[in-house]
């Protein structure tokens, strides 16, 4: 550019030797191969709980050695049973597991009481850090006797399966049902039955149980659906005689009496409207099913057909009715009575 016959040059275009900007050292376009280390790449930023001077990794540190040492002292809550010799008994613990199945017996006396009872059972699960009471402590030592696993869970996992478990929870096995057929093997000469219409109060069902086993009854037999089961409840009610008389379990009631009847027992149906009492019953000596009726209504119709006899316990008038296992328990003793007459 030219002014006044003068030459104006532009910044950076001047020609004056020293004016233009030397170039940098080493190569133009890349390094050809040299200082690789230099283009590898460093990998995505680490989380902040991974920095070691970042506040949330101090925050992970303290948390994990603050749980460390709650497992190191955890010990000292731990349920155990003492020795007359001074040594500690720890119980064996059962393999981690899910809520139990099928029947649970929850709270101290329930436990208890079952332990005692002998009932068949899976698992004994306790809550860590527990109040050992003397409940809880003899039902450890009755569960270390029968060799029944015991395991130790959080009050929470506890409770979550029975609110009112107070921290104690026993797993009932299943019940093992016998077939009529069976009891009717074992029966002895006169044989002697017990048949359930339709019971379905669990502590009837194990007071009857126990009445049958008493007086010499082969077995128990009742109807699966509409009924009671072998619950913890009717174990306990059993008093124990669950585990020595059969009971059957049978989809329909009519068939089975047709079966007994073949077999030659007479069957005798109690029902509180019968005009024929049972004093004036002429068969006691012979071989019997004695049908009891369900807790409310009584013997089915179809059921009080099949029977040949029907019959009723004379009562004051002031009382309704008597309850099922009271009159099963009459009716028998009112057939053993009979037959030791004989």
């Amino acid at each position: 550019m030219v002014d006044d016959g003068k030459e104006l040059t532009m910044a950076g275009n001047s020609s004056r030797k020293g004016a233009i900007r030397a170039s940098k050292k080493g190569p133009a376009g890349g390094t050809g191969g040299k200082n690789k280390k230099r283009l590898t790449g460093k990998g995505p930023t680490p989380k902040a709980e991974d920095r070691p001077y970042h506040a949330a990794a101090k925050r992970k540190k303290a948390v994990a050695k603050k749980s460390s040492s709650k497992t190191t002292t955890r010990g000292a809550g731990r349920v155990t049973t003492g020795r007359s010799d001074g040594k500690e008994i720890r119980p064996a613990r059962a393999p981690r597991g899910d809520r139990p199945r099928g029947e649970i017996v929850a709270g101290r006396n329930a436990v208890l009481e079952a332990l005692r009872e002998s009932v068949p059972s899976t698992e004994l699960l306790v809550a860590r850090s527990i109040e050992v009471d003397d409940r809880v402590a003899e039902s450890l030592k009755l569960a270390l006797h029968l060799g029944l696993p015991i395991r130790e869970a959080h009050r929470a996992e506890v409770e979550g399966i029975s609110p009112n478990s107070q921290g104690i929870i026993l797993a009932i096995k299943p019940f093992q049902y016998s077939s009529f057929e069976e009891i009717m093997q074992r029966a002895k000469h006169p044989a002697l039955i017990v048949a359930l219409d339709g019971v379905t109060d669990p502590r009837n069902l194990g007071a009857i149980i126990r009445s049958a086993a008493a007086f010499g009854a082969a077995g128990v037999v009742m109807t699966e659906r509409r009924a009671a089961s072998m619950t913890a409840s009717a174990w306990k009610s059993s008093a124990g005689a669950a585990a020595r008389l059969p009971i059957a379990q049978v989809t329909n009631l009519a068939r089975t009496i047709d079966a007994a009847k073949k077999e030659g027992l007479f069957v005798v149906g109690l029902d509180g409207e019968s005009e024929d009492l049972i004093s004036t019953m002429k068969i006691a000596s012979e071989p019997l099913m004695i049908v009891v009726g369900s807790e409310g209504k009584g013997l089915a119709r179809l059921t009080r057909e099949k029977c040949d006899l029907v019959i009723s316990i004379p009562i004051s008038a002031t009382t309704e009715s008597l309850n099922a296992s009271v009159a099963t328990a009459i009716a028998l003793f009112s057939v053993d009575q009979e037959r030791r007459k004989g």
